[in-house]
């Protein structure tokens, strides 16, 4: 009888919430593990709509098999496929202004729209802060600093078909040294995106042309033509609501990959780390449920190449959208933002809804974003969610590292202790809300305008 005693104490142990609690502990070591593969040499860093890509996502998908999550509802697999259009542009782009021609590369860099033609007689904007409307072509040399991401909004509501920039530090790392043949992807049913043609021009060129004056024509030259897929990784942990509500954990597993000119562009913060985390999520959830709430981990394709694996993803939903309730992206959480409290992560639009401050007061180490200038909620993933009307963040470690987008966002320079104890501190509120004794909302003007 005392041996029974031992034994039935022993059961009753280990299926103690103890015990449950126990499994949810997020490990460095697995942490390190995803990484290694991820964000290693093999996967050439993931590019958009590539192979490497659709090796990521099987990964993502075996671990949420793994974990124990099936496939979403209506899915067959854990690996949802959406049809893309390639389109290479040659690298021999060429600009006339008067009779001077000049060629893409060394003089100047395509930011935007290269794919098309235009031309337009041109007007040089002598104040960058008050950008004219109705100009056919304009030339500006923007301002040094941050200050250039307003002008560049207003430069793109302009009307102009043509704008030609003089290179400052920030332009050329928005535009990088990437070569002239990288691929421009887009969803296969998407109509090609309007908008103006936008070249950054080297400072003695800009200079140059500027004195020449005139009309000015942009040749985009050949393209090569191709249809691919993006690939987004989808796990389902049911709830005990089977057709109730649903929380959604997400990230973007894509990132630059091998540029044209032989160099890789690995993505180890952004978003190798967003990545690992869905991950680890997904299995620390898994180990303390079954929540209320049935909880889909989701990890997009192509955001790189505009945000498509989550376009493609409201499109083409698993489930109906409005049975999502809250969706949480994770995106650049391995290291720590200077300009925020010690192991704190900020979260995009955090004053736009109430999601941010329960999972704050809950244990997760978030607060408001330090950079509402930059319009970092509307340029994730969260995004396309929130344009539905879910309420819908982001959460980041530090979103302005500076290793953003060059070839240096390694695993050489990730934290691992900041990384994984943002994680750890996410499994408890996400398992509360998935109880379902909360519910997310809107702010008063919080919500985005519907698209």
């Amino acid at each position: 009888m005392k041996r029974l005693f031992l034994a039935a104490s022993l059961i009753a142990l280990i299926a103690s919430p103890a015990m449950a609690q126990a499994t949810r502990a997020v490990e460095r070591n697995a942490v390190e593990a995803h990484m290694n593969f991820l964000a290693g040499e093999e996967l050439q860093g993931r590019g958009s709509a590539t192979r490497d890509e659709a090796i990521a996502a099987a990964y993502v998908a075996a671990q949420f098999r793994l974990a124990g999550l099936t496939p979403a509802p209506g899915m067959d697999g854990y690996v949802q496929k959406a049809p893309v259009t390639k389109v290479t542009p040659s690298g021999e782009a060429r600009l006339a202004i008067g009779g001077m021609s000049i060629t893409q590369g060394a003089d100047f860099a395509v930011m935007a729209g290269g794919l098309n033609a235009a031309s337009g007689a041109i007007s040089v904007v002598a104040d960058p802060a008050s950008i004219p409307s109705g100009a056919e072509a304009l030339m500006v040399a923007p301002p040094e600093g941050p200050a250039v991401r307003a002008m560049f909004g207003s430069l793109m509501r302009s009307g102009a078909r043509l704008i030609l920039l003089r290179r400052t530090d920030v332009l050329a790392q928005a535009t990088g040294d990437s070569g002239t043949r990288d691929p421009i992807i887009r969803l296969a049913d998407a109509t090609p995106p309007a908008g103006p043609v936008v070249l950054v021009l080297a400072p003695d060129v800009f200079d140059r042309l500027k004195a020449t004056g005139g009309t000015a024509s942009y040749d985009p030259g050949d393209t090569v033509v191709e249809a691919g897929f993006t690939s987004n990784a989808i796990g389902w942990l049911p709830g005990s609501e089977p057709d109730g509500p649903v929380l959604m954990v997400s990230a973007h597993l894509d990132h630059i990959g091998l540029r044209s000119d032989g160099v890789v562009m690995y993505g180890a913060n952004d978003d190798a780390s967003g990545t690992v985390a869905v991950i680890e999520l997904a299995r620390a959830l898994a180990g303390s449920g079954p929540h209320r709430m049935n909880v889909m981990f989701v990890a997009y394709g192509s955001e790189e190449a505009g945000l498509l694996g989550s376009r493609y993803f409201v499109n083409n939903p698993p489930v109906p959208l409005d049975r999502i309730r809250a969706n949480l992206e994770i995106e650049m959480i391995a290291d720590q933002d200077p300009q925020l409290p010690a192991g704190v992560m900020m979260m995009t639009g955090f004053e736009r809804s109430n999601f941010g401050p329960e999972l704050k007061a809950r244990g997760a180490l978030v607060g408001p974003d330090p950079y509402p200038e930059q319009n970092f909620f509307e340029r994730s993933d969260n995004f396309a969610l929130a344009q539905r009307g879910i309420v819908a963040h982001t959460v980041s470690g530090w979103a302005t590292i500076p290793t953003y987008h060059t070839p240096e966002d390694t695993i050489a320079n990730i934290n691992f202790d900041f990384m994984t104890q943002a994680i750890q501190s996410l499994v408890a509120p996400l398992s509360a809300v998935a109880e379902g004794d909360f519910t997310p909302e809107w702010a008063e003007g919080g919500r985005p305008a519907a698209r």
